[in-house]
């Protein structure tokens, strides 16, 4: 194989990886329990958080509910990463690629 089909194999392969990348960027994901939901994109940008209002909040309350806010948003991410790992691996583990 010549240099040239090897630059350009590469070039290919850097072009298919950034656009995974810019997809992965645009989807959302949510993270869930039971009193909060919370929605951030792949670049890991919180795009809302609800919280159940059905549910009587006393002032107590408001450390379990930052914990749970907490939970759903490291539960959104843990998402964003699974999904950018299953999309990369077919690439291999290039250093400083992702």
């Amino acid at each position: 194989m010549n240099m040239q089909a090897l630059m350009r194999q590469a070039q290919n392969l850097q072009k298919d990886m950034l656009k995974i990348q810019e997809e992965i960027e645009k989807t959302e994901f949510e993270g869930e329990n039971s009193l909060v939901k919370v929605k951030v994109n792949g670049k890991k940008e919180i795009l809302s958080i609800n919280i159940d209002k059905s549910a009587n909040m006393d002032k107590e309350d408001i450390e379990m509910l930052e914990d749970m806010i907490m939970v759903a948003i490291n539960n959104a991410f843990k998402k964003v990463d699974a999904l950018r790992e299953q999309k990369m691996s077919k690439f291999g583990n290039i250093p400083g690629m992702f």
